[in-house]
């Protein structure tokens, strides 16, 4: 387990943290907000604002990209990479506030989604959302 500490701001995250598990990333997450005492501020109503405005500006940077441009791998510490971190800082935070198990929620999610969507067919793209054929 990782200590409940929260990072300087000039520490540079080091390589443990590229293996950290779900809840050992949401507990760093949780240390850092602990010490700057912003509970108070973390309503789920303020959170999932902070993810949809955060997943905003990650459409922003791809605004003007042509849609068959490749792009990526991108480094760690890109502009992308780090608006990806600012949306799971705020969904690992939720997750905290609402007592959400990330880990047994996105298995139980992918569950259905297997049912929802079985590999054996095929997906046609572009499409309307939901086409299935099946061969």
């Amino acid at each position: 387990m990782y200590p409940r500490r929260h990072m300087a701001e000039h520490e540079e995250p080091n390589a443990r943290y590229s293996t950290a598990t779900v809840k050992q990333l949401q507990q760093t997450v949780d240390a850092f907000c602990e010490a700057r005492n912003w509970a108070r501020f973390h309503t789920p109503k303020n959170l999932a604002m902070s993810i949809a405005i955060e997943a905003a500006e990650i459409m922003e940077l791809f605004q003007w990209s042509a849609s068959d441009e490749v792009v990526g791998p991108v480094a760690n510490d890109s502009p992308v990479a780090e608006e990806m971190a600012d949306v799971l800082a705020y969904l690992l935070r939720l997750a905290s506030v609402l007592e959400v198990d990330l880990e047994a929620a996105l298995v139980a999610k992918m569950t259905k989604n297997a049912i929802k969507y079985p590999a054996d067919k095929h997906y046609e793209f572009p499409s309307r959302a939901g086409s299935v054929r099946s061969d």
